[in-house]
């Protein structure tokens, strides 16, 4: 019998932990659209948006949960334990980071919004995306190259992410004199950094699971 028969005669019917992933990468598409639209929006209408994010963080932390719980209870789960771990916990991180650099903009008053976060805000957007194709692909191991092909291009988000960043601090240091406002910029562009860092730590551990499964 082919390994990909194997694998499909293995898997849960139900699924749970497919329909929990789906759920998980829907729910980051979400978020990165908000945090978008608050990157983009006057500063009056920020607050209302950071609620929305602040929602759907919680949104997020549930599923997390809800996949761990499944792992526990679940003798056969439909790829390593460890893979399952760790792609539940690396799509919780980039909606924490998500969450955690909107509140930083709301926390520190920042009041314009650079070109350069607004450029990582679509990055981590456009990357948010591709992880849902990716995501909604893995229950059909036929469907690895589509899989293949969304994380060659959050791989290459990541690298534009990498330019942007670093751009942009070198632009800060070059360019603002007031130290209090270099390190409230500097922390939150390297947290929006640091989401699409975990944007490519999803895309590695399905690689890995693509590899393990075909």
């Amino acid at each position: 019998m082919a390994l990909g028969k194997i694998f499909s005669f293995l898997v849960p019917k139900d699924k749970n932990f497919f329909k929990l992933f789906a759920q998980a990468s829907d729910n980051l598409v979400e978020i990165s659209k908000v945090f978008s639209e608050m990157a983009n929006a006057p500063i009056e209408k920020r607050h209302e948006l950071l609620k929305k994010i602040s929602d759907l963080e919680h949104v997020g932390d549930e599923l997390t949960h809800q996949i761990f719980t499944e792992l526990s209870t679940n003798f056969i789960t439909p790829f390593d334990r460890e893979d399952i771990s760790y792609l539940a916990s690396s799509l919780d991180d980039i909606v924490d980071y998500i969450d955690g650099s909107a509140k930083r903009i709301d926390t520190y008053k920042i009041e314009e919004i650079t070109p350069a976060m607004k450029k990582l805000c679509e990055i981590i957007e456009h990357s948010a995306k591709e992880i849902h194709i990716a995501v909604s692909n893995m229950k059909d191991m036929s469907n690895a190259v589509r899989i293949r092909e969304a994380i060659v291009r959050i791989n290459s988000l990541e690298n534009h992410a990498d330019d942007v960043f670093d751009t942009a601090i070198a632009d800060l240091f070059d360019n603002e004199k007031d130290a209090i406002k270099i390190m409230k910029m500097k922390e939150i562009l390297s947290n929006m950094e640091t989401a699409t860092d975990k944007c490519e730590d999803v895309a590695n551990v399905i690689e890995t699971i693509i590899v393990k499964n075909s």
